[in-house]
């Protein structure tokens, strides 16, 4: 901050100064230029230089009415666009204390809200509206919002909002806006795209670039940790331990690893919430107001709080996977080092992405102290620091405490309470982890002209067993272990290959291969001199060069496999197929497109052959039917004699011709008409014969009642006229008969009426 406060309205100076404002920031002071009152803005500023309330001072002009107040809310007056729901939140908290004391009515429309408080908060009316694209083109589609009247739209974080895919509902957005409007651009970074936007959307808009957006960050201090891939969590605890910020957030690529992390550091006794994309608005909220409540102390959380998100008192960003551009990296670290106070920004390199790592910083223009992870004993050394100056150490009794001071003091001596203070202290933090040192620099490959002092080497396998250097480069790293730096020119003939080490190695090298000199697969090595210019290895043939000899594949080798066949790699013909001389064959069609094809020669047995004379159809002589060939001997046989049904015996048409009626399968009775079969006893008389079928169970000895003797039936109700015309009303009661009484309904203020049963 740099100058005192300009005059302002009355209502805005006075909700500066209860936050504490008595100076303003350059680009606060910038926007109020009087001579960029009504023109549009493109504002370029680093994150923390206070750009809300930056856009907030330079609607004011357009919002406040004569006497510095809001008039009556009806419809939206200033629209403001940003590209999340925590960064449009905080925005509205932002402007509710800044527009407070003028009267504003504020509205926000943003993802993962009920829509239907949304249409009823915007038709009681409201001068200001935030929101994002997605659900601001949402109630426009669904004409619950009037844009008409808005003087001022305002796109903060514009670059994060065309990274995320929001150009299509930016642009929907801003095209149904008034054409009069004030539009002003806030970024932290103006890219090409960014440009191409203004000059789309804006009418000559004035640039406004402060001093402080050229300087990257100059409150961060950043660090970057070179460790080994596995011990990439161990650092990251280390790293909060070592720290022990009020509040720190811990940068993940993916939800998966937010997850991850937060479940590890749970289980460590750290105070920690997620933030991801997959959590439903509310819990997003959640996760912030903890963090700013200090209920939670550690935040793990992806991109979408790269953006906007101000948490008071973050002194600690950890980028635990690393930014994809410098843009990520700057707007991840700018949520510390916010409004002149001092953040941490720490990289947590692997050792693999190191040369990622520093392209990463010299392209985002800042400055790291490159080093390994805080290691156990430098952690135990800091807890030792801050207990001593502990303010629960330092801070005077209170005089409620005194009563207890006293019994401590008389009951135990100033060693055990130092000791009882010790556990206590260390039992609420969670203990470092063990982190094997890496260097920093790590290795760097030598400059070309340091082989000077080399040797060569003889390895038994050349071309004609299809060795390549991708192949050998790796074999000579493990068995001799070597590095890519230890390693210079490789040349490979037919039947061997050169190649090059550096003096230093020499020993490891050769104490590595041991007595059998031998790399894997049996390859042997030994010292060879240093070829001449003249000794190189002929290049490889080209398919008009001749084809190239066969080679056999190693049985046992581990090479990759080949790349797929281009048009200048030359492999061995494949050997011809057997031919089969007593079969006739035919060669090979090779007639060029467009030509007529050679008719193929005859058979041989075929050309001795005589030729049949031709006869046209009409003039051959018709010839006979051929007759029907019999399919057996027994075909001539002539068929029996027609007997009709009544000429045939009397059996029923269920029995079968084949069988005579004494034969029976196994364990069936033999047929026998019904007639003649004396033995089997009547079959029982059904209901309507001359009497009761009799029961063969004695439990249903008792006769059935005859026909006449059944009882008669009821007879049926009377149906009361009265009752046919309401459908409602109950069935009468039969001539003679007096209707049941009803039990009375209980009756209260809770009894419903309930439908008669029909």
């Amino acid at each position: 901050m740099t100058s005192a406060l300009p005059p302002l309205p009355a209502p805005l100076a006075t909700a500066l100064a209860e936050q504490g404002y008595d100076t303003l920031t350059p680009v606060q002071e910038a926007v109020l230029d009087p001579a960029l009152a009504t023109q549009d803005l493109l504002v370029s500023a680093q994150t923390g230089s206070g750009k809300t309330v930056a856009f907030g001072l330079a609607l004011a002009s357009g919002l406040l009415m004569e006497g510095d107040q809001m008039p009556p809310p009806d419809t939206p007056r200033a629209l403001i666009i940003a590209p999340t729901r925590e960064l449009a939140l905080q925005v509205r908290r932002e402007f509710e204390w800044l527009y407070g004391p003028a009267g504003a009515v504020l509205a926000s429309c943003v993802g993962g809200m009920d829509i239907r408080t949304e249409r009823r908060a915007l038709e009681r009316g409201a001068h200001i509206v935030v929101g994002t694209p997605g659900r601001l083109r949402d109630h426009i589609e669904r004409s619950t919002i009037d844009l008409g009247t808005v003087r001022a739209v305002v796109l903060d974080e514009a670059d994060e909002m065309l990274d995320l895919g929001f150009r299509e509902d930016l642009e929907f957005i801003l095209q149904t806006l008034p054409e009069d409007r004030r539009t002003l651009l806030f970024s932290a970074t103006v890219s090409r795209e960014i440009e191409r936007l203004a000059q789309t959307y804006q009418r000559d808009a004035q640039r406004v670039a402060t001093a402080a957006a050229r300087e990257q960050h100059g409150d961060i201090a950043y660090r970057a940790m070179v460790v080994a891939a596995e011990d990439a969590e161990h650092a990251i605890v280390n790293t909060l331990r070592f720290y022990e910020a009020r509040n720190a957030l811990v940068f993940c690529k993916t939800r998966a690893a937010v997850n991850h992390l937060t479940a590890r550091f749970l289980n460590r006794g750290f105070p920690v919430v997620p933030l991801s994309g997959e959590l439903a608005q509310d819990e997003r909220a959640r996760a912030l107001q903890a963090m700013r409540d200090g209920r939670a102390r550690v935040c793990v959380a992806t991109d979408v709080a790269a953006r906007g998100i101000d948490l008071p008192g973050l002194e600690l960003v950890i980028h635990a996977d690393l930014p994809t551009n410098k843009e990520t990296l700057l707007h991840r670290s700018g949520r510390t080092g916010r409004a002149g106070k001092k953040g941490v920004s720490v990289l947590v390199v692997p050792t693999s992405a190191q040369r990622k790592a520093e392209r990463l910083l010299k392209m985002a223009g800042v400055d790291a102290e490159w080093g390994p992870a805080p290691t156990a004993a430098e952690v135990s050394a800091r807890d030792a620091e801050r207990l001593l100056t502990d303010s629960a150490l330092t801070t005077p009794e209170a005089p409620d405490e005194a009563e207890t001071i006293a019994m401590l003091a008389e009951r135990f001596t100033a060693r055990e309470l130092a000791a009882a203070v010790s556990r206590f202290y260390f039992a609420a933090r969670s203990a470092p982890e063990d982190v094997v040192p890496v260097s920093a620099e790590g290795p760097k490959p030598r400059p070309r002209a340091d082989f000077e002092r080399s040797f060569w080497v003889r390895l038994g396998v050349g071309r004609n067993e299809r060795a390549e250097p991708r192949w050998l480069l790796p074999m000579l790293c493990r068995a001799g272990q070597l590095t890519k730096a230890d390693i210079g020119a490789i040349r490979i003939f037919d039947d061997y290959t050169l190649a090059q080490l550096h003096d230093d190695c020499a020993d490891r090298f050769f104490n590595a291969l041991g007595d059998d000199m031998a790399l894997e697969q049996g390859i042997p090595v030994a010292r060879a001199e240093a070829p001449a210019e003249s000794e190189r290895p002929a290049p490889r043939p080209r398919r008009d060069e001749g084809e190239r000899p066969y080679r056999p594949r190693r049985e046992d080798g581990d090479r990759p496999a080949r790349s797929p066949r281009t048009e200048n790699d030359a492999r061995p013909p494949r050997a011809p197929r057997a031919r089969d001389e007593s079969r006739p064959h035919a060669p090979r069609d090779r007639t060029p497109p467009g030509e007529d094809r050679p008719r193929p020669p005859r058979h041989e047995a075929s050309i001795d052959r005589p030729k049949r004379d031709y006869r046209p159809r009409e003039e051959t002589a018709e010839r006979p039917k051929r007759a029907d060939r019999p399919r057996d001997e027994g075909a001539d046989r002539p068929k029996p004699a027609y007997r009709p049904r009544e000429e045939r015996s009397e059996r029923p048409y269920s029995a079968r011709e084949s069988r005579p009626k004494g034969d029976a399968p196994a364990g069936k009775r033999p047929y026998t008409p019904r007639g003649d079969d004396t033995t089997r006893p009547p079959r029982p008389a059904k209901r309507g014969d001359d009497g009761p079928a009799p029961r063969k169970s004695a439990k249903f000895s008792a006769e059935r009642p005859a026909r006449d003797e059944k009882p008669a039936k009821p007879a049926r109700p009377r149906i009361d006229p009265e009752a046919a015309r309401n459908p409602s009303a109950r069935l009468a009661p039969p001539k003679g008969k007096k209707a049941p009484a009803r039990k009375p309904r209980p009756t209260g203020g809770d009894q419903r009426p309930t439908r008669p049963k029909r």
